[in-house]
């Protein structure tokens, strides 16, 4: 088939550091290249993928010192994806909304992938105007605020399989990874791993918004030998620190669309310690890749006997249900049903 996946602009796809909604397109698109599609990728210049790529700006917004608007830069990408949609036989977006008001209008069959989170208010009104542009989900949870939606599937995220190795030997201390924000609750891990006297590293990036959240509410706990706070970090550490710990400890506090750090935990055989909140329940299997807990005391007890989690079953799991092959087969057979359909319709 030929492909084209449309990325945000804010990130490189992959990204450097933090972006898993541009790390999911890079695996994705990775994985239908290696399966034999031809594939078009719509991304930031810097972009680094086997797929042909049409790069509409340079680099990544986010970091972009001139603070280019994105609202611009996304609008022109729209416009080159639109005037080559005949080039192609399904066009996959990952952007936000911009795409809605144009796909009803071309004859390409066109798709979307949501990577956040559904309930704000404003969202209602926009799919129910967009009603019949088709969507895929990445969990089932993410889906429930708006039900009522073109849902075509769900296809949960996916893994390169060399990306992470097994860690069978782990060491000494829980691992927090991610971002510092109110719902992600990273103060629930500090307490957690102060309880079992367990030192917690936390590698977790602290955009502008939250700055006062941090300086407020997580840095003061941070002064305690136990604790040690790494900063954002690269794919390229993220195998021997999330594969060294004893448990990724994730107690959120929000309706989490996916969570792609679960199954990272998972690739390196480490166990997940997480909150019932959104896909967790989806993605971990209780007491096989984790624990799924509703409080701090269940959460204190889980970290206490994560050494009953077998590390292998973890590694297991990941490969049966979470590598990229996976999910790219998956995104395929979305693609040829809306391919057939549209086949059906008169031109």
């Amino acid at each position: 088939m030929k492909i084209a996946q449309v990325a945000p602009l804010y990130e490189s796809v992959p990204p450097r550091a933090y972006g898993g909604t541009e790390r999911v397109v890079s695996y994705l698109t990775e994985a239908l290249v290696e399966m034999g599609h031809d594939v078009t990728l719509y991304a930031t210049g810097d972009s680094f993928t086997m797929a042909n790529l049409v790069a509409v700006v340079p680099g990544g917004l986010r970091l972009d010192a001139d603070k280019p608007d994105p609202l611009v830069w996304h609008t022109i990408m729209m416009d080159m994806v639109l005037k080559s949609a005949h080039e192609y036989d399904i066009i996959h977006f990952h952007t936000d909304v911009l795409q809605l008001a144009l796909a009803g209008q071309c004859r390409t069959p066109c798709m979307s992938t949501p990577h956040g989170r559904l309930d704000l208010p404003d969202l209602k009104p926009l799919f129910r105007r967009f009603g019949n542009h088709p969507m895929t989900s990445i969990s089932n949870s993410q889906r429930s605020p708006v039900p009522w939606a073109n849902w075509r599937a769900t296809v949960h995220h996916g893994l390169p399989l060399g990306l992470y190795s097994m860690h069978l030997q782990p060491q000494d201390y829980f691992a927090f990874v991610g971002r510092i924000s109110p719902e992600k609750r990273c103060d629930r891990a500090i307490e957690i791993a102060k309880a079992c006297g367990m030192p917690l590293r936390i590698a977790a990036k602290v955009d502008p918004a939250d700055r006062a959240y941090f300086e407020s509410t997580i840095e003061p706990l941070l002064d305690d030998s136990l604790i040690t706070f790494v900063g954002e970090i690269g794919e390229d550490a993220k195998d021997d620190f999330i594969g060294n710990a004893r448990a990724l400890l994730m107690p959120i506090d929000w309706p989490e669309p996916f969570g792609l750090v679960m199954i990272e935990a998972m690739a390196c055989g480490t166990p997940v310690i997480a909150y019932s909140h959104g896909s967790v329940p989806e993605v971990i299997d209780e007491g096989v890749t984790g624990f799924i807990v509703e409080n701090q005391e269940q959460a204190i007890a889980a970290a206490r006997n994560i050494g009953r989690i077998d590390r292998r079953r973890c590694r297991e799991v990941f490969e049966q249900r979470f590598a990229a092959p996976v999910m790219a087969k998956r995104y395929v057979e979305v693609y040829r049903e809306l391919v057939e359909e549209r086949e059906r319709i008169p031109a």
